[in-house]
């Protein structure tokens, strides 16, 4: 079984997870130092969400939901979801994801967005089953390298 919880405090398990589970998500950035983490958790825009495993208690995935107000409406946006290797098929994006929706749903969001690269198929058939539907629109990035 797989609780969900609302990251409100840096302590040296949530330092460990962040540091076993960001090389899953990107070989290119560095976890997360205790200052980084400590900034995301006060901020009134990012809620970083934690699934622990009822069995060993351990962190076993985590994602960000990042909400902001813009003149069209409350911005919703679900970034840096990762699972543990030795968790994933177990459900722990899907229950992940479902909470992030609500906390967005219960602060007056009316969209979630996400992207996703093409080769996580597995990622990808996960949002479509929960009812993520694909936009027509080009993304673009700025690099400041």
């Amino acid at each position: 079984m797989i609780t969900i919880s609302v990251a409100s405090e840096v302590d040296d398990e949530l330092l460990n997870a962040f540091d076993r589970l960001i090389p899953q998500l990107s070989r290119s950035n560095p976890a997360p130092d205790a200052d980084t983490l400590r900034s995301i958790i006060e901020s009134e825009a990012s809620t970083i969400l934690l699934a622990h495993d009822d069995e060993t208690g351990q962190i076993v995935g985590s994602m960000t939901l990042a909400m902001f107000r813009i003149p069209t409406g409350l911005r919703a946006w679900i970034e840096d979801v990762v699972v543990d290797e030795s968790a994933r098929g177990k459900g722990v994006g899907y229950t992940l994801n479902e909470a992030a929706l609500d906390l967005a749903r219960r602060a007056g969001a009316t969209t979630v967005d996400l992207t996703s690269r093409p080769s996580r198929e597995a990622a990808n058939r996960l949002y479509q089953r929960l009812g993520f539907v694909q936009r027509e629109t080009n993304v673009y990035r700025f690099s400041f390298d």
